[in-house]
């Protein structure tokens, strides 16, 4: 079974956005990935000191055959350098994984589907 890991900015941590609404996007998103028959983890952070540590551990902690990177953390400008940290990461903890893109909380799958 293919495995993804789904990288992305905590929903409530993100000033302005409805967390609740958000989460419950990402979590259709999730049962999206069982229906296509894929093993699928989402680890959100919050962009402070705390993200580097949890975004090792989830990569470390698995195989991943795709990481998929939320455009929460790759579209806005000033989240510029907290992205390349995330790239990197991906590069050097799970250097066989391939790395998409999604452009929202709801298309993950069509992402990690053009790696798999």
């Amino acid at each position: 079974m293919p495995t993804v890991l789904v990288l992305g900015f905590d929903p409530h941590s993100v000033p302005g956005m409805d967390g609740d609404a958000m989460r419950a996007v990402l979590d259709a998103e999730l049962a999206r990935f069982a229906d296509h028959g894929i093993d699928a983890a989402m680890t959100l952070v919050a962009p402070d000191a705390t993200a580097e540590p949890a975004i090792v551990a989830a990569l470390d902690g698995h195989g991943w055959d795709v990481v998929v990177i939320g455009g929460g953390i790759r579209k806005p400008e000033p989240a510029l350098p907290f992205f390349e940290l995330v790239v990197n990461l991906v590069r050097r903890h799970a250097p066989r994984s391939a790395i998409a893109f999604n452009t929202s909380g709801s298309d993950s799958v069509d992402a990690a589907l053009r790696w798999l």
